[in-house]
Order: structure tokens, then C-alpha cells, then sequence
């Protein structure tokens, strides 16, 4: 049987890179299959995974996401603002706010556009999860924040949040400076996350301002998660290292976001970027 050609556009959202396909347009088989295939950066693609446009029927589109290794994902933050960029320039949803479905439930995205050009997105990522048994991760109480416990084989001190995805934030020092290839699997694996997590590692340089790098179940470091983000931000303002409903800088290492947490809901702002379109054979 001749192979299917599909056609894809490549986006980054802060380094953050997934290729795109236009599901009102295309119809792709196999996701799991096609991510793992194209997410290579030497024998394919190269991403953090794929993202399926989708039509829905409650808003203005759905998102499925899958990583590099084939995973599904509930939620990705930085894929949320490119497909608003795409709905709005590409896929005629000519309006300042898009409604889009997720597994983690429904996001509003509200564009700044000038001169027909998506600028930035700011995306209501929702209230943040924080009991343990809906993160999830096994410890006790009502909350996992700056929570002691044995982690990636030694004590450390962690919290955990959920932005319809696990995380475990880290607060250190020395963030440039960590090998995430040797230690983010012991994390992404460690027993107390029966579905895996991802982990961050933060570093907080002033009241306002964050540093962090990430290591994604399914994708490894990536450089930029904005679930992370939003999740280092809640985690930072609940430690008490930053304040509440006031804008934090994420310094990622593909750039920045900007993250509020209101204390009901969890804010995140940023571009989004076309890299380029292609065909595959699928």
C-alpha cells in the first residue's frame, strides 16, 4: 500500500518544540507510532513530540499531544500558545480569545495581536492541583509542599503540583550547572510517582524572578515546559519565595514566561513561533 503523505508545520513555544498537524484538515494514524518516528532529531523531524489539532465539539478546537516516546500527554502549556497562534493565523478562528479542549479539561487563550500577527498568548492553565492522591504522588496529608522524603535515592526536600500533569519542583542553587542527563530518569521514575513526573529544578534569583530547567517524562530536558513553569511558580509563592497574584519571571533555557498565580487560577503568558512547514510520509 503507497504511503499517506501528511503535512505538518514545526512551532516552538520558548524552545519548546512540537510538530503540528491540522487535524480539520488531515487524518493521522498511529500518533503514538508517528511521534516516536519524527521526534528524532537525527533520523526524523526532530521535537519534543507531535500535537494533533483537532476538530471539538465544545470549543473552538482540542489539543492531543504526544511525546518522544510515544506517551500521550494531558496538558502541554507551550503547545497551547502555538496552536492559538496557528487557530488565529492559519486556521481562520479570527477572534482575541480561543477556547481550546484538553485532556486537562478547557483553556482560554487570549491573543495580543497586532498588524494580524499573534504577538503573545496568555493562557488560563486553571486552578493547580495539590493533594498528593490527585497529583499523583504517595505521601501523606492534604499537601506535597515542602514535602521531606526519600527521592531519587536520597532525602530531599520537594513539592509537588499538578497543572493536569505531575510535577516535583526542586528549589537549589546551581541550576546552569546540573547534569539532567544523568540524574532527570531517576526522578521521571522514582516510586513515589506511579505515573511518572516531571521534574524541575529552580533556582530563585530575586523576589519576582526564577530560573529553571526541566527534565519531562517521556521527552527528557526540554527547553522550555510551560505546566512547569506555571507549577515552579505556584510551588515558589506557596514556599514563600515569591508573592501571590504579583508576575514571576521564568527564566527557561529557551526563554522566558511570565507566570501568576492568583491563588484561584494560574496565568501564563508568552509567544509563540512558526519554524517551518513540511510533508512527511506517514
Amino acid at each position: 500500500m503507497q504511503n499517506k503523505t501528511l503535512h505538518f508545520t514545526k512551532m516552538h513555544g520558548c524552545g519548546n518544540d512540537y510538530i503540528y498537524f491540522n487535524c480539520f484538515e488531515e487524518t493521522v494514524e498511529n500518533p503514538e507510532e508517528l511521534s516516536i518516528r519524527l521526534s528524532d532529531r537525527h533520523f526524523g523531524v526532530g521535537g519534543d513530540g507531535i500535537v494533533l489539532i483537532c476538530p471539538s465539539k465544545t470549543a473552538d478546537a482540542r489539543m492531543r499531544m504526544f511525546n518522544a516516546d510515544g506517551s500521550e500527554g494531558k496538558m502541554c502549556g507551550n503547545a497551547t500558545r502555538c496552536i492559538g497562534k496557528y487557530l488565529y493565523e492559519r486556521g481562520g478562528v479570527r477572534k482575541d480569545v480561543i477556547t481550546l479542549e484538553t485532556l486537562s479539561g478547557i483553556k482560554t487563550l487570549r491573543l495580543t495581536v497586532e498588524d494580524g500577527v499573534v504577538s503573545s498568548v496568555q493562557v488560563d492553565m486553571g486552578a493547580p492541583v495539590l493533594e498528593p492522591a490527585l497529583i499523583p504522588v504517595k505521601l501523606p496529608g492534604e499537601r506535597a509542599v515542602n514535602a521531606t522524603a526519600l527521592l531519587a535515592g536520597a532525602t530531599r526536600t520537594f513539592s509537588c503540583v499538578s497543572m493536569g500533569n505531575p510535577h516535583c519542583v526542586l528549589f537549589t542553587t546551581g541550576v546552569a550547572g546540573l547534569d539532567l542527563e544523568r540524574i532527570g530518569p531517576s526522578y521521571e521514575n522514582d516510586p513515589l510517582f506511579p505515573e511518572r513526573v516531571n521534574t524541575e529544578f529552580v533556582e530563585v534569583l530575586d523576589s519576582h524572578t526564577l530560573r529553571m530547567r526541566v527534565w519531562e517524562r517521556g521527552s527528557g530536558e526540554t527547553l522550555a515546559c510551560g505546566t512547569g513553569a506555571c507549577a515552579s511558580a505556584v510551588a515558589a509563592v506557596l514556599a514563600g519565595h515569591c508573592p501571590l497574584n504579583e508576575d514571576i519571571v521564568l527564566k527557561l533555557r529557551g526563554g522566558d514566561l511570565v507566570i501568576r498565580y492568583t491563588g484561584e487560577t494560574v496565568l501564563m503568558s508568552g509567544g509563540a513561533t512558526f519554524v517551518f512547514d513540511g510533508a512527511v510520509q506517514a
